[in-house]
């Protein structure tokens, strides 16, 4: 696969082969390991997604943010599912040497956080899952239409009208950098091929059952927007019942970007909740 220049692309790091998998990852400080796992939105990429958390969390950990199979700057196989999913993250720990991280997972990567704690619990130190699917819902219109997007600045900023409470985030120029990434040679058919219609059997294909997700035994930190249109905030309330050692931080005034739209808060919030 052919890369432009990472010294004019922040979102090009490292690769590595994870599973079979050559995955792009970003990293950065040092200390007790934390893997950052990215949304499924159009033109996503790990530096999308982690742009404003990396540098933070960066002074106390090390922090690995990759991005996933079908996204950004990592191969595109052709098919995804969960399976394979999991098993690049199973393949890229591997990959480090990292027996034990904690887990930040985002949307889709909440989903992709539980499943792999609920596999390899041992390899889980603390979870934070943020906008987190992973448990059934009916799909919204939001992660209907974002799921379903097609190619186009207007489309792309549509979409992101869902994930903003404070529309002034969604300027002209962020929907055309995040249009051009979804225009990458490779990355629409991949997005294409993951969520096709009808959409209600990926949220489904995405959840892990109640009594797996009662068992985790790791202390969790959930958080979500009070706003979110993309993932309902009843998912976050139903993690807490779900999850014994778990606690739930709900953002007023904000929608699925919890991240960018709170930025120092939420930063704040994970550096306070992974110190042992």
């Amino acid at each position: 696969m052919t890369v432009p220049d990472a010294a004019e692309r922040p979102e090009i790091g490292r690769r590595i082969d994870a599973n079979g998998i050559g995955t792009n990852y970003l990293e950065a400080g040092d200390g007790s390991p934390v893997l950052l796992v990215h949304g499924s939105g159009p033109g996503v990429s790990a530096y999308a997604n982690w742009r404003l958390t990396l540098p933070d969390l960066a002074t106390e950990h090390r922090v690995i943010a990759p991005d996933m199979a079908g996204f950004g700057f990592t191969d595109k196989p052709g098919s995804y599912d969960m399976t394979g999913w999991v098993h690049q993250l199973d393949g890229l720990l591997t990959s480090l040497g990292l027996p034990q991280v904690s887990l930040v997972g985002n949307s889709f990567g909440g989903g992709l956080a539980i499943a792999f704690a609920a596999r390899w619990p041992e390899r889980v130190h603390k979870l934070v899952l943020m906008g987190a699917v992973g448990v059934s819902f009916p799909i919204t219109e939001g992660l209907d239409r974002v799921w379903g997007y097609e190619p186009s600045i207007e489309n792309m900023r549509s979409v992101m009208d869902y994930f903003a409470y404070d529309r002034t985030l969604v300027n002209d120029e962020l929907a055309e950098l995040r249009y051009r990434a979804s225009i990458e040679p490779g990355v629409q058919e991949a997005f294409s091929a993951m969520f096709p219609a009808p959409r209600q059997r990926w949220v489904e294909a995405m959840a892990t059952p109640d009594d797996q997700i009662a068992a985790l035994p790791h202390e969790t930190l959930i958080i979500h927007g009070r706003d979110d249109r993309v993932i309902p905030v009843d998912n976050a309330y139903r993690l807490l019942q779900l999850i014994d050692r778990s606690q739930l931080h709900v953002f007023g005034r904000c929608g699925h970007w919890t991240q960018i739209e709170h930025a120092k808060a939420f930063n704040s919030l994970l550096l306070s909740f992974l110190r042992d």
